[in-house]
């Protein structure tokens, strides 16, 4: 072996060369100039002007992630057992006509029937969701759930 065939472990690591396509340098691919070849400054796209005529779309700031769809109106089978008689039906209507939901949200949103308390009349209940532990408790007293 001569000094001129040795060759190192680990060879060099060649430098990039700069401004050459889309990697680094002066266009570096953009192709443009002025306002086109700048990050951060381009030019906005039309839809911009039907983005701000959504208003579910715009200004909702920090509260981004909240939902915008309204959450379910809660009613406890305790409720229920306090407020109706064997054999009535519960639906969101008769829910309303009773009181125990109320307002603008009662329109939009939803009424789930929970779990918590004791069910001992015969009720059937039309239109609601219902959680596994009501729906138990519905059937045992004899009830349906549709």
């Amino acid at each position: 072996m001569q000094m001129n065939q040795l060759k190192r472990k680990t060879p060099n690591q060649k430098a990039k060369r700069v401004g050459r396509g889309g990697l680094r340098g002066k266009t570096s691919g953009r192709g443009h100039k002025g306002q086109k070849q700048h990050g951060g400054h381009g030019i906005r796209a039309e839809i911009r002007d039907q983005i701000k005529k959504l208003p579910k779309l715009r200004g909702r700031g920090k509260n981004s992630n909240k939902s915008i769809q309204p959450n379910n109106l809660v009613v406890n089978v305790a409720t229920i057992e306090a407020s109706f008689n064997a054999g009535d039906t519960v639906s969101p209507l008769t829910l309303k006509e009773k009181g125990l939901i109320q307002g603008a949200p009662a329109r939009k949103s939803s009424v789930k029937i929970l779990g918590n308390g004791d069910l001992s009349k015969k009720v059937s209940v039309e239109g609601c969701l219902v959680s596994k532990s009501a729906a138990e408790k519905i059937s045992k007293a004899g009830g349906s759930v549709a």
